[in-house]
Parts: structure tokens; sequence; C-alpha cells
């Protein structure tokens, strides 16, 4: 199922928990910031999900933050480097952890999960059919 991101991402707010605090978004420029650190390209879908949505918190999963101060318990440059020393191919970038367990958007922009006690063959053809199918409609 193909799922648009900007239609994702709009049902996603609406179902989304309301947090205490606002939580920071990057900008083009800490997303740049992190391709260059992390020698990945961040795809088009993924950064427009960072730039609108990655503050979103529901059915018990949450985004890998991207921050300036690189702080957040569930920062991306650190929990990227933490699964591909686990094992999750450096093609991968992963951008939900789930139990030790890791979404990532594959190097051919489709999205793989990469379980820590076996391979596994999910996959969904793009993250807003993720966020769709897994995210919300997931129970």
């Amino acid at each position: 199922m193909i799922v648009d991101i900007h239609s994702a991402i709009a049902e996603l707010k609406s179902v989304r928990m309301s947090l205490p605090v606002r939580q920071e978004l990057p900008d083009e420029s800490l997303l740049n910031s992190y391709e260059r650190e992390l020698g990945v390209t961040i795809s088009d879908e993924y950064r427009v999900f960072l730039k609108e949505a990655s503050d979103s918190v529901f059915n018990g999963k949450d985004a890998l933050r991207v921050t300036s101060a690189q702080s957040h318990p569930r920062e991306l440059l650190h929990a990227a480097r933490e699964a591909w020393s686990a094992g999750v191919p450096k093609t991968w970038l992963p951008f939900c952890e789930d139990n030790g367990n890791y979404y990532c958007i594959s190097d051919e922009g489709d999205i793989r999960f990469w379980a820590h006690d076996g391979t596994s063959s999910e996959s969904w053809p793009t993250l807003g059919a993720w966020i769709k199918a897994v995210w919300i409609d997931e129970q």
C-alpha cells in the first residue's frame, strides 16, 4: 500500500499524544549536519517527516530524534551507531527503535524491520505506508 507522506503525517498528528513540553524539530541546516556526521543521505520523505512530525508519540512508538544538542535519550546519531554495531546493515538508516529492534530506511528507500534475534523479511514500500500500517493502525 502506497501512502503519501503528507497524508500519513496529517493522520499521525491527529491521533498522537499531546506532550507536556514542546519538542525541537530539525531544520534543513541541522539535517545536513546529521547527513555529514552519519555519512548517509536523508531521503526527501524522511526529511519531511523529521521537520514536521518527528516529535510524535503514539501507540507505544516514537521516532528517533534529531536535535541540535544531541542529548535526547532517543537521539538518531547515537541510536544509528548502536544499531550498526549490533548488525543493522550500514546502508540502512534506523528511524525507530523498538526493544532492540529497528525500523530502518534502506538504501533503496523502502522500510525494513531488523530484529535483534534473527532475520526478518518485514518491509513497507514507503515511510508513509509504514506510518499508516505500523504506527497508526497496528494495535
